[in-house]
């Protein structure tokens, strides 16, 4: 038997466990380079993981990474959003006051991909820049997926991952 691109046996719809097993290091990995740090990421995986749930039963076999990279994008712009709105309680400095778990292994690898300064610098983008170059460079969408994704022409995607690039080679020079 072989396995096809979405990971279903028969090239159909694959089920939610499928996705979370063969998928959640790359959902990972594109939340990580939105969020740019790893308890925020966990927690944009963990509603996707949920919005996948429910939106399985409309899902129609395609570019199943596109999907997937649309539904973590959303979640996370759904909380920037919110969290402009609320105000944030911080935790004590205190680390004995601070759980620590050690990440598993498809985190440490995806955190890894990337150096610290290169992951700063696209964290330090502006929103739409630093969206459009993740998944243009890192989920490795085409232009017309991003734009299909973002609700913008591929003109405008091209634009803000231009200008995303333009920035980190500024930063990073």
């Amino acid at each position: 038997m072989t396995t096809t691109v979405g990971g279903t046996q028969d090239g159909g719809v694959p089920t939610w466990d499928e996705i979370a097993r063969d998928h959640l290091g790359f959902m990972y990995s594109v939340a990580y380079r939105l969020a740019g740090n790893q308890s925020d990421a966990e927690d944009v995986v963990q509603e996707a993981l949920l919005r996948v749930k429910r939106g399985l039963e409309n899902y129609t076999p395609g570019s199943l990474h596109g999907w997937l990279a649309r539904i973590v994008t959303n979640v996370f712009l759904d909380e920037t959003r919110r969290r402009k709105r609320r105000t944030q309680t911080h935790l004590p400095d205190d680390p004995d006051r601070v759980l620590v778990g050690a990440p598993a292994a498809d985190e440490a690898l995806a955190m890894e991909s990337l150096p610290d300064h290169l992951q700063t610098a696209i964290a330090a983008l502006p929103e739409e820049f630093r969206t459009a170059v993740v998944l243009c460079d890192v989920a490795g969408l085409s232009y017309a997926e991003i734009a299909e994704q973002s609700g913008v022409p591929v003109g405008t995607v091209r634009s803000r991952v231009h200008r995303g690039r333009l920035r980190l080679r500024e930063v990073l020079s």
